[in-house]
């Protein structure tokens, strides 16, 4: 029997505006707070909220988000999909702010919270595992792109073998061989 894993349930971690963020929503979840308890400590503590920690998404970007979550599947989608349909059915009235991993750090150090805390150092560790996993796929990306060129180069070389050996492989056409004896053409 498996035994149930005590472990938090991370956010997830969506790119707007190229970021890597998490909404207010889910991050209000793992520190153990209401959003709005959350939304107003950012806003008490605005001048540690820089643009590149957290921001408000735009109405573009909500309905990005929409049209991706339309087409994708999932529990994660699910979730998310629930969150965003408060917005438009009486729930949530405002679009939601978004952190940066470092606006999530500085969400908890704002709450002060002891499960804040745990949960940040925990978020933190998430960013790092995404960050590493990006930068294995772009070492991988890397070597792939080494290796087409090094294809092409060999593909370039081989064109060349072929045609020079083309000759080789197509024997010249026999001479033809002089007829002995009396033949109309040979007078």
């Amino acid at each position: 029997m498996a035994k149930a894993s005590t472990e938090p349930v991370l956010p997830r971690i969506h790119t707007i505006r190229r970021l890597k963020v998490v909404f207010d929503a889910d991050l209000a979840a793992l520190y153990g707070v209401q959003t709005a308890r959350l939304n107003e400590a950012v806003k008490r503590n605005s001048q540690r909220f820089p643009a590149d920690f957290s921001f408000v998404i735009t109405r573009e970007e909500f309905a990005n988000l929409m049209s991706q979550i339309a087409i994708s599947s999932g529990q994660a989608s699910t979730d998310l999909r629930s969150q965003f349909a408060t917005l438009r059915h009486g729930g949530r009235r405002k679009l939601p702010w978004v952190f940066t991993e470092h606006g999530a750090l500085m969400a908890a150090n704002v709450l002060r919270s002891e499960k804040a805390v745990q949960m940040s150092l925990y978020l933190v560790r998430a960013f790092v595992a995404l960050r590493e996993q990006l930068a294995s796929n772009l070492a991988v990306l890397r070597r792939i792109a080494e290796i087409d060129k090094k294809l092409i180069e060999h593909d370039v070389v081989l064109s060349e073998v072929v045609k020079r050996l083309q000759p080789l492989l197509n024997p010249p056409p026999e001479p033809k061989k002089p007829r002995i004896g009396f033949h109309p053409g040979n007078r």
